[in-house]
């Protein structure tokens, strides 16, 4: 299954902030009491992006750790490189496709991390077999990823003011069926964590900043409502009127972050 799919640093990283700045939990911190780490591990951290996730291990280890994080995106690798560098952390970056053969040894890494991507996978059990081939006897594969009732008003919000249904997403769509149901026949036991995150919103300004991060052209999801740049920003204008509309009649947005954390061992 193609995805036509591609994230830019800048959106990414706007939505990032804005669940920082908004949410009520830390993800960070649930995925760490959920994985309970130990010092002297080797960790993998698949579509790790600018590196958040594998500089947040490395604080919570203190540096001991061996931590090697990949992404297909040259430039979100170049900031990771670059963070490292101003942290004076250890962590290795390569570029790596998960479409392809992983460039990676077998049966070496205790921990494998795939934050908010594997479901952007072309053949989820070729992928998924990679990385249980590179993971230890006993090794953890760790994923992240929305479930079906993620961020239920903002597709409500988004159904009311376009008239139209919303495209299938290939996270809420995959990730609770396709993926987990793989992990079920590749790997000895599979566990799931949910973690919700409400995201509160007073001013309709961070919400539609979120929702063009979310819905830009670059990310090509949502071509069934928009195709020219004009249409974009008449679907925008039509989002923050109902979005506004919301917040003035309740006092408040509420959009909660609905996440399934799989663990599955090898």
């Amino acid at each position: 299954m193609k995805i036509d799919f591609q994230e830019t640093t800048n959106d990414l990283l706007k939505r990032i902030d804005i669940h920082s700045q908004f949410g009520a939990r830390d993800i960070d911190s649930w995925m760490l009491d959920v994985l309970q780490l130990q010092k002297g591990l080797r960790i993998l951290d698949v579509g790790c992006g600018a590196g958040k996730q594998c500089f947040s291990f490395h604080k919570h280890l203190d540096g001991k750790v061996e931590i090697t994080g990949t992404d297909v995106s040259e430039s979100l690798l170049a900031q990771a490189v670059e963070e490292n560098e101003k942290r004076g952390a250890d962590v290795k970056f390569h570029l790596l496709d998960f479409n392809q053969p992983f460039a990676l040894p077998y049966d070496y890494f205790d921990l494998i991390s795939a934050c908010f991507t594997i479901y952007y996978a072309q053949d989820i059990p070729f992928t998924l077999s990679e990385m249980r081939r590179v993971l230890k006897s006993g090794g953890r594969l760790f994923t992240t990823g929305p479930m079906p009732t993620n961020k239920a008003v903002f597709y409500d919000i988004i159904k009311e003011a376009t008239g139209k249904p919303i495209p299938p997403m290939p996270g809420s769509s995959r990730y609770a069926s396709e993926i987990y149901g793989t992990m079920e026949k590749l790997f000895s036991k599979v566990e799931q964590h949910i973690f919700e995150n409400p995201l509160t919103f007073t001013d309709v300004s961070p919400f539609m900043v979120y929702t063009r991060a979310s819905m830009s052209e670059d990310r090509k999801l949502w071509n069934s409502l928009f195709i020219t740049h004009e249409d974009f920003e008449l679907v925008m204008d039509q989002i923050e009127k109902v979005a506004k509309a919301r917040i003035e009649k309740d006092g408040s947005l509420v959009m909660t972050k609905v996440v399934g954390g799989f663990i599955a061992t090898k």
